[in-house]
């Protein structure tokens, strides 16, 4: 825990700012809206998917008398 807390504790504003720039560098300024937009979709569509799957029933369906006489 003591090292967790030593790793974190050495990020400061300026290590902010060198990453910003090297993201920057590396993408460019027009590809980093793209690629937030692809991200922000994909955690939306990550969100709904896990929200249709746990309100959907998970138990099946017993046949009754009135199914039985519909598929004869």
């Amino acid at each position: 825990m003591n090292s967790l807390h030593i790793f974190l504790g050495m990020v400061g504003p300026w290590q902010i700012i060198i990453i910003v720039a090297l993201i920057l560098l590396l993408f460019g300024g027009k590809k980093i809206p793209e690629l937030m937009k692809g991200l922000g979709t994909g955690i939306k569509e990550f969100k709904d998917a896990t929200k249709d799957e746990n309100s959907q029933p998970t138990t099946k369906k017993e046949p009754t008398k009135e199914d039985n006489s519909k598929s004869e």
